[in-house]
């Protein structure tokens, strides 16, 4: 107490003299520190080192400020400064023991993409080089590959041609798309089948389903008639399958046995509001990291964002390479201090990056060798193990684009939740075809690198539709919104999960112990 009382009137003092912090935020950040610590006894020696990492985490956050402000000579945005409801929590899940949300900043913990080598994209590559026979292929392949695992699943002895004429009831398998260039809705619903089946378009009746939700380049498997061979009348409606989750061999058996939680921040770009090109919902995200030592910190593009006015008009006056390499910069050495790792994950949106989907990882070849230990370059979409934990990112707005196709009708179930389920039983990180205009795809590498290999434990899909996070068969999906929204601030995302899958009884238990959406 003596000790405290006495460091309340106390300064702490940069390298070059200025005041960081004054006694009372002192006193606070100790409590922090302490907290973190588990409950560090106060001492001479804990001071000392409390000071020290304190004083490095305030420095690197004004090392940060410094070279992100230095990014464009512009006007700071007043409504960003103005904003209400700062660390307002507008969305949650699950419970956490303990008054706040910190992690450890463990830079030891282990972050990697789920598959290697030739299984991940590692780099750019070539491409506006397809041929609309090896798009054909690879949608007939998809349509072939799960209509085999519908069958098993649902004991179908085999698939009958759509196009037929029958009295009797048979099943069907095929892809859902549109008679028209227009949205998909319930009188225009065509079923198009693979090569053994015909490959043939039938329109599709739907009067006489109870349920439904469909959306264009959906895998489907379907019961009933086709007596004039002109209309299909779908009686029954089967639901696709998810893959298993990830079981590494060190699976935990009981609660008791399960180490401390990792903390996971995520945000998603832009990173400046509409009408200026100042970063100061970034600098307010790298405060936020300091303070609250994430283990691990994912960041999405856009981070030079080509839907930015300043950059649709032309009024940037360096390159975007130089913008988004000072903006990478200040991140790596603004966060320094806090010892999380960084993952940074490209957008479409990026204006000085890769126009194509799947899109390669950004290449930071400037970065040291100490900062690249702590940097994961991802591509879009991927699947990352943190801790033995499955992590599916994708930065492109699949959930935008799939709300305004999606059909449904008896579902009692929201559209998230349901397109949500679409996206891990279609076992993919974008299924519709054809996609958006804004989304330039290679289906050659869509088929290697958009694909998902299992149900990721935990799924983020930024979006500009309203955050969430929720439990959709299993896997927590989140969206985190958007770190800023037109001229205001937005949102960002953090999660506690446990290290290494555990088991209660024979059941997996979910990773995932708690998240929350908070207001920038």
């Amino acid at each position: 107490v003596c000790v405290c009382v006495s460091i309340y009137t106390y300064t702490l003092h940069s390298y070059d003299g200025d005041i960081l912090l004054k006694g009372d935020e002192i006193v606070f950040e100790w409590f922090a520190f302490s907290s973190s610590k588990d409950q560090l006894p106060l001492t001479l020696d804990n001071l000392d080192q409390f000071e020290h990492e304190v004083s490095t985490s305030v420095q690197n956050m004004i090392t940060a400020t410094y070279c992100v402000m230095c990014l464009c000579s512009a006007t700071p945005s007043q409504k960003y400064g103005m904003r209400g409801g700062r660390g307002e929590v507008v969305s949650s899940f699950g419970a956490v023991q303990g008054p706040r949300w910190t992690g450890k900043g463990q830079s030891s913990v282990r972050v990697e993409m789920l598959e290697g080598g030739e299984n991940s994209l590692i780099s750019s590559y070539k491409y506006m080089f397809q041929r609309l026979r090896d798009v054909r292929d690879v949608l007939t392949e998809k349509i072939e590959e799960l209509g085999e695992e519908l069958r098993s699943r649902f004991n179908i002895e085999e698939f009958s041609a759509v196009s037929l004429p029958v009295q009797d009831s048979i099943t069907v398998l095929g892809q859902v798309c549109c008679d028209s260039n227009g949205k998909l809705n319930a009188q225009s619903v065509l079923l198009e089948t693979g090569q053994e089946q015909g490959g043939r378009q039938v329109p599709v009746d739907l009067s006489e389903l109870k349920e439904f939700s469909l959306f264009p380049g959906q895998v489907v498997v379907m019961e009933g008639m086709n007596p004039s061979g002109e209309t299909f009348v779908a009686t029954k409606l089967y639901e696709g399958i998810p893959l298993p989750f990830h079981c590494p061999p060190e699976v935990k058996q009981e609660m008791d046995e399960v180490s401390e939680p990792v903390m996971v921040v995520m945000a998603c770009g832009p990173y400046t509001p509409s009408e200026s090109l100042t970063y100061d919902p970034l600098i307010d995200l790298i405060t936020i990291i300091n303070k609250d030592r994430p283990d691990v910190c994912i960041l999405l593009g856009p981070f030079v964002d080509s839907k930015h006015e300043q950059i649709e008009k032309n009024q940037v006056t360096e390159t975007f390479e130089t913008i988004f390499k000072r903006c990478v910069d200040s991140i790596v050495e603004g966060t320094k201090g806090s010892g999380c790792r960084l993952v940074f994950v490209p957008s479409q949106r990026d204006v000085h990056h890769h126009y194509i989907y799947p899109q390669p990882p950004f290449n930071l070849s400037n970065l040291s060798k100490d900062d690249s230990a702590r940097v994961t370059l991802a591509s879009d979409p991927c699947t990352l193990l943190i801790s033995n934990v499955t992590f599916g990112l994708t930065s492109t707005d699949i959930l935008f684009h799939m709300g305004a196709e999606e059909i449904s009708s008896g579902t009692g179930t929201e559209r998230f939740t349901r397109i949500m389920k679409h996206m891990l039983t279609q076992r993919s990180y974008y299924p519709l075809y054809p996609p958006a205009e804004e989304v330039n795809m290679d289906y050659d590498k869509f088929q290697q690198f958009s694909q998902m290999n299992l149900t990721p434990d935990i799924l983020i899909v930024p979006s500009e539709l309203r955050y969430f996070i929720k439990d959709v068969i299993g896997c927590v999906c989140v969206n985190p919104g958007r770190l800023t929204k037109g001229q205001v601030g937005g949102t960002y995302g953090r999660l506690l999960i446990q290290p290494n899958p555990v088991l209660v009884e024979g059941k997996r238990v979910s990773p995932c112990i708690a998240g929350q959406v908070v207001k920038i």
